[in-house]
């Protein structure tokens, strides 16, 4: 490909060179480093599980380092901006650069190519590949590390369909039975109908079986009341729905984490912030790598006393504020302590002003 065709001239290529192997070498690096910390934290756990060697290499550790990497992927553009840039500061070249009539704004142009293709692998990556793979990852996680998964629910109440709501105090996935089940139908605000049953058994995909039940049927003062030993009936759920976890959000691509928020609010089942924490952030998340990127210019541009050191350090403290911040506002999306659209966007938003006036203080 002939690069000044489209406008890039060496000065560009050399920056985007830059860019993108120090960005994809520290990937390398760094996730080696915290592949062999994981091994050591969690090794007595594949012992004590008896965790195949092919399924911790193959299930875990081949989905653990995408997934990680997809994660981090912020922090590790913002320490490469600032490590080769700082070098580059600390070799005068910048000064050079800026001296021979290119303006910072034309300089940042390279940085801004090289974050925007950053960003977008981030967000195809985040929302429709790693879902998949992270399924490996927690079943993995499930089986040999840490079950999170329960195979029984309590007090599952849901609207099925509008005006249709369903009870069950107490359902067990080993036997696909839920026990005091009650199902009830308005019209509106009038009640029309409620079925009761001891048991309740899923049968197949929409298809269930009620046990010693009692059906009453309401038209206004009047009342129809059925018994009966055993009935089929179609109920528009299915058991895996109970139990869906918010550890499980991660597994969910972009679509199927739209369609399940979507449908539980219908539905009127809460606790579904874990899901839209996760579904905005896989916005919000690729957007921090333009803004770590302007942060990261802005600060290491200037040739300083301390050199690159120095802007490291700054850089490093900068990155823990940065997952404090963004931990911080997980908490209060999923405890609903304020608006979880506002709470994902937080970090964004605080990081941004502070490369914003960072790049009013970068020498231009």
């Amino acid at each position: 490909m002939d690069f000044q065709k489209i406008g890039l001239k060496k000065l560009d290529m050399y920056i985007i060179k830059k860019f993108l192997g120090t960005f994809f070498y520290s990937i390398v690096l760094i996730l080696s480093i915290a592949v062999v910390f994981d091994i050591t934290e969690k090794i007595d756990n594949f012992y004590e599980h008896n965790a195949p060697l092919n399924a911790i290499v193959v299930d875990y550790y081949m989905n653990f380092i995408p997934y990680f990497a997809n994660l981090f992927t912020p922090l590790f553009t913002f320490i490469s901006v600032i490590f080769f840039t700082s070098k580059m500061a600390n070799n005068s070249e910048i000064v050079a650069i800026l001296s021979s009539g290119v303006s910072f704004n034309r300089l940042m142009k390279p940085y801004f190519i090289s974050s925007l293709f950053i960003t977008l692998l981030a967000f195809v990556l985040g929302a429709f590949i790693i879902p998949n793979s992270t399924r490996g990852l927690l079943q993995f996680e499930d089986q040999y590390i840490k079950p999170f998964k329960t195979d029984n629910k309590r007090n599952v109440q849901m609207e099925i369909e509008k005006g249709v709501i369903m009870y069950i105090e107490r359902f067990e996935i080993s036997s696909n039975t839920g026990y005091s089940f009650s199902l009830e139908s308005f019209d509106d605000k009038t009640l029309i109908s409620r079925l009761t049953a001891e048991s309740v058994k899923w049968d197949s995909l929409y298809h269930w079986k009620v046990n010693n039940y009692v059906h009453r049927e309401f038209d206004g003062m009047h009342e129809k009341l059925t018994r009966g030993a055993e009935m089929d009936t179609i109920i528009q759920v299915q058991p895996e729905e109970f139990f869906i976890s918010p550890e499980e959000a991660p597994q969910l691509s972009l679509g199927e984490l739209k369609s399940f928020i979507s449908k539980q609010k219908e539905r009127g089942v809460g606790n579904v912030q874990a899901f839209e924490d996760e579904y905005y952030r896989r916005y919000s998340y690729p957007v921090s790598v333009l803004i770590m990127t302007l942060i990261g210019v802005s600060l290491s541009s200037r040739k300083i006393r301390g050199g690159m050191g120095l802007n490291l350090g700054i850089g490093l403290a900068l990155s823990a504020l940065f997952v404090v911040f963004t931990t911080m506002s997980t908490t209060f999306a999923v405890n609903n302590a304020m608006p979880i659209l506002l709470a994902v966007w937080l970090p964004n938003i605080i990081f941004f002003t502070i490369g914003f006036i960072l790049y009013l203080k970068a020498p231009k």
